[in-house]
């Protein structure tokens, strides 16, 4: 019997989580979901061209009324009650271990920014995942003499699909690729939901890339057929959004609303939010971004759109966490620690004092540091949604007021760039999502930065800080410098710089650079 779907790449660990159960799990979403999902594809690009012609870009209209009623998300499970400290990274066995071990509250396992989407990666990370809600996951390192495994105490875990846009090219249904959302949504939800309910948990997870409330009632709706389907009590599910893009911000409490039954919080995702604004005025020549180190979270509009976020939350009872900073420790260089410390413990201060309830960490060395900023303000109270930030007055003009004051384009920033665009696509080429780079842990929202600041400077003929016009020939001279620091002899290094070279010259804007990506992954 022709079951409609056809795996297109062998894995000897796939029948263990494409057991033809799941699979027609997967067909029976992609059938119910995928025309939607494509018809909100197509929006995005009809608003995307909207503003290239100068439309105004403001809070939503249609569903005004959701802001000015009373209503509360759905009450927060005992085990997200305090999320204080989560820390993130790809599915990979070991970091696993060590992130669920680490003293964080919760682990976000990452099958999107940090996880290269490769079939490998893809495959043994739901395998890892199985495992590690079953509590069996165990990892013998015969070249260190360790075993690494679960602690008695561990983290909650949540789990983030890929975004909407990404599609998984190795399981075909009816001979169209799945959503990359519903294959990692879908296995995970499949084979762990009523295991973690008996293990008084739940399917959580986090939703990246949202660009409006109907992408996420979209979302709502897988949520509450999933749970139908294989006789899950509804609500079991929760979820927490991804502040991420320029359009998200301005429909905040209409996200919250349409997954109200399902809702666990907000996140300010700080990295993609910037490459989202980039993006969203790059046919605007009079829109100049900085260097990225320049484009801080104090700056009008990153503070503004983190405000609006805690309002948001608060005001609904959800919860609102920070940002990832990018700083990272190095246990053989004392004076990089040190620094790193620093300016963590700055940007988690910064996250307490303004409401949020909780941050991300990239490094389980970081998770005493943001629990110290989060205790000062918290104690031991698990959160502090009460603090309703009625000071905070809505306003879409200053959330797209992209003037920084004394930021510059300058030569270094060009130079950096480059560099870290160059090796993080190595990386992730070479299946690699999550990449520590001059002592800052890279993944593909920094290199979105990266890449869509390069085509800007070149494609708005931005002036450097010395007077020099970034042209692509000043790209291309200072990307051969680069690349001889860098060396071609290893990895994928010939590779990145083709795929670097093609974003940045090519006069269309790529509206995610992992599109391309992927067609060259394995």
């Amino acid at each position: 019997m022709n079951s409609g779907y056809r795996i297109t790449t062998e894995h000897p660990e796939a029948p263990k989580v494409l057991t033809p159960e799941a699979s027609a799990f997967l067909v029976d979403l992609h059938r119910a979901f995928n025309k939607l999902r494509l018809e909100l594809l197509a929006a995005r690009r009809e608003r995307q061209t909207q503003i290239d012609n100068r439309g105004a870009m403001g809070f939503a209209d249609k569903p005004s009324a959701v802001r000015d009623s009373e209503w509360s998300v759905a009450p927060t499970p005992a085990d997200l009650q305090d999320r204080r400290v989560e820390i993130t990274g790809p599915c990979e066995r070991k970091m696993i271990i060590n992130a669920l071990n680490s003293g964080a509250r919760v682990f976000m396992a990452d099958c999107e920014d940090a996880q290269s989407p490769s079939w490998l990666n893809q495959v043994m990370g739901q395998v890892n995942l199985m495992d590690a809600v079953r509590r069996t996951i165990r990892l013998e390192d015969e070249t260190r003499g360790k075993v690494y495994e679960l602690a008695e105490q561990t983290a909650t875990l949540l789990v983030r699909p890929r975004g909407w846009h990404l599609d998984e090219r190795h399981f075909l249904v009816d001979d169209t690729p799945v959503s990359g959302s519903l294959f990692d949504f879908g296995l995970y939800f499949f084979h762990n939901a009523k295991e973690l309910l008996e293990r008084g948990s739940g399917p959580y997870f986090y939703l990246a890339k949202l660009e409006s409330y109907l992408e996420a009632k979209l979302w709502n709706d897988v949520f509450v057929h999933a749970q139908e389907t294989l006789g899950i009590p509804q609500g079991s599910i929760r979820a927490t959004v991804l502040i991420e893009t320029i359009h998200a911000s301005h429909q905040m409490e209409e996200i919250l609303y349409e997954l109200r039954d399902h809702m666990a919080g907000l996140n300010a995702g700080r990295w993609d939010y910037i490459f989202s604004c980039i993006k969203a005025f790059h046919k605007r020549p009079e829109v100049v971004f900085p260097d990225r180190a320049q484009i801080s979270m104090t700056v009008p509009f990153m503070h503004a759109y983190t405000e609006l976020l805690v309002r948001a939350c608060h005001r609904r009872g959800a919860h609102a966490i920070g940002g990832m900073a990018a700083f990272i420790p190095n246990r053989r260089d004392p004076g990089v620690t040190k620094l790193a410390l620093a300016k963590v413990r700055e940007d988690k201060k910064r996250e307490a004092d303004q409401g949020f309830d909780g941050t991300w960490v990239a490094h389980p060395d970081l998770v005493p540091v943001a629990e110290e900023a989060f205790v000062r303000v918290l104690g031991s109270a698990p959160n502090q949604k009460s603090r309703q930030r009625e000071d905070v007055k809505p306003d879409a003009t200053v959330l797209t007021d992209y003037v920084v004051d004394g930021g510059k384009v300058t030569e270094s920033g060009v130079r950096l760039n480059v560099s870290v665009g160059i090796r993080y696509l190595d990386a992730w080429l070479s299946g690699n999502g999550a990449a520590a780079i001059n002592n800052l842990m890279e993944d593909v929202a920094t290199c979105e930065i990266s890449r869509a600041q390069l085509w800007e400077w070149v494609h708005k003929g931005a002036t450097l800080e010395d007077g020099r016009v970034v042209t692509l020939d000043l790209y291309r001279s200072i990307r051969n410098e680069e690349l001889a620091k860098i060396g071609t002899g290893s990895g994928r290094v010939n590779d990145a710089v083709r795929l670097m070279d093609a974003l940045v010259e090519s006069e269309t804007f790529e509206i995610f650079l992992t599109v391309p990506a992927y067609r060259l992954l394995d």
